[in-house]
């Protein structure tokens, strides 16, 4: 078994590069000609003309790292996001070494809570290392957002079916005790660690884009009725 899954990710890394490496040797001739600043007249009419016949993401590439309506919003999910996938990294990484078993649910269960209590710290770098790239300026309320929106809806819908479970007397409801301790762990150590985290990420150097924003924004043409929003959200 672990002979299969070295192969496999060996596998995996040496595909991840080819595909890397060619991507970059297609795109940064296409970046170095878009962010080049001192061009003659006959370079920028030769651009001009090649741009002309771009179809697909060249189209789109001076609003690539343009700020959404709600970038708080954004900053937030990507930090949410991020503290998802490291939790889920590290309860597969230990379930893979023996440490974890699906046997156990409780155990396992619990190892899910911890380290998403733990993993605090890099859901508030993300969040604030996004949120400075897009200039939000309320850092405070964006922390506390990365903090509070996503735990506290598992939390309310948790209750809210703990609560069911508490009327009907049925032996899966957990105890309130239970309760006040997942709160001790929410405010007392995830909310230190995502404010300690976006202390540290609002310390570094605002990201640098590989290809700069353009001041007038692309004027998106109308979309016919089977790619509007309420039909698009159920497909994805």
């Amino acid at each position: 078994h672990w002979f299969s899954i070295v192969n496999s990710l060996v596998i995996l890394v040496f595909l991840t590069g080819i595909v890397g490496l060619i991507m970059t040797r297609i795109l940064r001739k296409d970046f170095a000609r878009y962010n080049e600043a001192a061009m003659s007249a006959e370079e920028r009419e030769e651009i001009a003309r090649d741009m002309r016949e771009e179809t697909g993401w060249k189209l789109v590439y001076g609003d690539v790292f343009r700020p959404p309506p709600f970038p708080r919003v954004l900053a937030v999910y990507a930090g949410t996001g991020m503290q998802l996938f490291v939790m889920s990294f590290f309860t597969l990484l230990f379930a893979t070494l023996g440490f974890l078993s699906p046997a156990n649910r409780g155990a396992l269960l619990s190892s899910v809570l911890l380290f998403f209590v733990l993993m605090g710290a890099p859901a508030g770098y993300s969040a604030a290392r996004l949120s400075k790239l897009m200039r939000e300026e309320n850092h405070y309320k964006t922390t506390m957002m990365t903090a509070t929106l996503f735990p506290g809806a598992c939390f309310v819908m948790f209750f809210l079916v703990n609560l069911v479970a508490w009327f009907q007397q049925s032996s899966t409801a957990v105890p309130f005790g239970t309760l006040v301790v997942l709160c001790l762990l929410w405010f007392g150590v995830s909310l230190p660690l995502v404010f300690f985290g976006a202390y540290m990420g609002y310390k570094k150097d605002t990201i640098e884009v590989p290809c700069k924003t353009s001041p007038i924004p692309r004027q998106i043409p109308p979309q016919p009725w089977y790619l509007g929003m309420a039909l698009a959200l159920p497909v994805r």
